[in-house]
């Protein structure tokens, strides 16, 4: 272990810690630019969240102690998830051998978990309305989740992203197979419904849309400003894995270098750029559906990953 290895390690979390609320400022700008409205500028979530960081806290009555741990615990998690993906290279580092991906869903998983038991714990009809939203929606995608990495598993005959990410650079015949486009598909939605893209999320306070702001609304302060700053995390890491594991494996740096893990970050946000483009467009194109519908995309998604093991039994 060496001291390059360890400041690289630290560079990946620092990286997501800083650029997530700027994608987050790309995605908003965007979705209002394609509406024809002028939208906020890029930085305003950095200033939402210094707003809330310096604000008072406000706590129902009926909270317990699982409404203060919930916040910490779901940012502690995202700042974890960094440490086992490719952010900035394309070898693993000092504690990369912690976990898989499946490790890495499931630490992700765990912060989602922390805020659905916080927005119960509030007493809130709110609360329970998205909380139980989100349960819903996780009945279909978690086990498409799983199939994808399945699929990734029997792709690349490892677990680990950075094979997957190596595997997909130096064979373009793998990378074009139909096995490897029905998971970059199957993601994709999967990336949609985590990222409440999909056209029956809203980010407003709308009660009939409200899923994510919902199991929050309770909360204030540097509180919502933790949990706020923890979903932006979440979304920059799915979107890295998207792009540097699945989709655009290319331009992470391979000796270490600063330089080298400067141009690496910057490259990974010009292909999340890309990403957001085909975002927005698909959630601005389709039509608001109703609740009870969200298991049509999922249900395509489930078919596409098990259609991608599928094919990879043929391949």
């Amino acid at each position: 272990m060496s001291l390059r290895d360890i400041l690289l390690q630290i560079a990946q979390v620092i990286t997501v810690i800083v650029l997530s609320p700027l994608l987050q400022g790309f995605i908003l700008q965007w979705e209002e630019r394609i509406q024809r409205a002028r939208g906020p500028g890029i930085l305003q979530p950095y200033r939402d969240l210094w707003k809330l960081f310096h604000k008072q806290l406000v706590i129902p009555e009926s909270a317990s102690w699982i409404y203060w741990v919930a916040p910490p615990l779901a940012f502690t998690c995202m700042l974890t998830v960094p440490i086992l993906i490719p952010v900035l290279t394309d070898f693993p580092l000092p504690l990369s051998d912690m976990g898989d991906i499946l490790g890495g869903g499931l630490i992700l998983t765990l912060g989602s978990f922390a805020i659905m038991l916080a927005g119960l714990d509030s007493g809130s009809a709110y609360g329970g309305v998205g909380s139980s939203r989100s349960v819903m929606l996780g009945i279909l995608a978690e086990p498409t989740l799983i199939l994808v990495f399945v699929g990734i598993t029997l792709l690349a005959k490892s677990m680990l992203p950075f094979v997957v990410n190596h595997l997909l650079v130096q064979n373009p015949s793998v990378y074009w197979s139909p096995a490897h486009l029905f998971l970059v598909f199957a993601f994709f939605v999967l990336l949609l419904v985590e990222t409440d893209r999909l056209p029956i999320h809203s980010s407003t306070h709308i009660e009939v849309y409200m899923i994510e702001e919902a199991r929050i609304l309770e909360y204030s302060g540097p509180l919502l400003g933790l949990l706020k700053w923890a979903s932006m995390m979440k979304q920059f890491i799915l979107y890295t894995i998207f792009c540097n594991v699945l989709t655009l494996p290319w331009g992470l740096s391979q000796h270490g270098t600063a330089l080298g893990a400067a141009g690496a970050a910057a490259g990974l946000f010009a292909r999340m750029l890309v990403v957001i483009i085909a975002v927005v467009i698909v959630e601005t194109a389709q039509s608001r559906l109703r609740f009870f519908r969200y298991q049509e995309p999922l249900a395509a998604s489930f078919m596409l990953a098990v259609l991608a093991i599928a094919a990879n039994q043929l391949r």
